[in-house]
């Protein structure tokens, strides 16, 4: 049984491999998720998970995973902690059936790198609060492999686009930006090579091992964006120079950094072959895999 501490985008690509294969899934949303409807056609059991939840029904089901995948992140805000490990810590610790449990940390711990190469032994780095999060989380979470003997893997993920997540959307969205700093380049995956890699690490555990998750082909979001504006038919927005004060918060953290992220680990270790292995290949099956009405231009 496999079960979703965080039922997120790249947790919910594992959990319909899984329920393919004919397994048992289970995974956690906050009360606001049902609430806006997100209920279980898709077979996966769902349980509540929020700072006051009961946690008996989830230790229930706890006790019966062979398989644990955590997507939630650590808490903003000081002092920062993990919202999982704050309240499942001694159940985690003794739920002995667990024969593997994966943690989708972040790349952004390696911080900027200049336009550098990072790989799983490089010093992390963070540049801000966020990275800084996750730092201090896998921290734990190894911790927990260490004196637990639970066995935690820890997945770096670049960043994630997928069907309804990609450059694509955000044109037909009208939000597409190309922000144009030069040597600033970025590592992306697709959700699908996400869940690639988790069921090889599953298959293969490793417990204590680090993962950078990220395809072949670093590259600037403008380019991304012109290239999926081409693949759709339609104008590519138009090249903006580099500002900090007209980005969000978020977008300004975005910009900050640059680095390459290595990907030989999951190639060498795990097997991995990316199904996806750059944006354009990404992309292009995002498109292909609409309905034909959908993939028409618009105007």
């Amino acid at each position: 049984m496999l079960l979703a501490l965080g039922l997120g985008f790249s947790a919910r690509a594992l959990a319909a491999r899984w329920r393919a294969r004919g397994g048992r899934v289970a995974g956690t949303v906050r009360a606001s998720d049902t609430a806006r409807g997100r209920g279980d056609a898709d077979g996966v059991e769902r349980v509540h998970f929020d700072a006051d939840t009961p946690l008996a029904p989830l230790e229930a089901l706890l006790a019966l995973s062979t398989h644990v995948v955590v997507s939630i992140p650590p808490d903003a805000g000081e002092p920062a902690s993990d919202p999982v490990l704050r309240r499942l810590a001694a159940a985690l610790a003794g739920a002995r059936s667990i024969g593997w449990l994966g943690y989708l940390s972040s790349t952004g711990v390696y911080g900027d790198r200049g336009g550098g190469w990072v790989d799983e032994t490089s010093e992390r780095r963070p540049a801000n609060p966020r990275g800084a999060r996750r730092a201090a989380a896998e921290d734990a979470w190894l911790a927990l492999w260490r004196d637990h003997g639970v066995p935690v893997h820890v997945f770096r993920l670049s960043g994630i686009y997928g069907p309804g997540r990609s450059a694509i959307d955000q044109l037909r969205a009208g939000t597409a930006k190309r922000v144009d700093k030069p040597g600033q380049l970025f590592s992306r995956i697709h959700v699908d090579d996400i869940a690639n890699v988790l069921e090889a690490s599953a298959q293969h555990p490793r417990p204590g091992a680090i993962y950078n998750v990220a395809d072949d082909a670093p590259a600037p979001a403008a380019e991304v964006v012109a290239h999926a504006a081409a693949l759709l038919g339609v104008p590519s927005p138009p090249l903006e120079a580099f500002d900090p004060e007209r980005l969000s918060p978020m977008a300004r953290e975005f910009y900050a950094e640059t680095r390459r992220v290595s990907n030989r680990r999951i190639k060498t270790e795990l097997g991995v072959a990316l199904s996806y292995p750059d944006y354009k290949a990404g992309l292009a099956a995002i498109l292909a895999s609409e309905p034909a009405r959908q993939r028409a231009p618009s105007g």
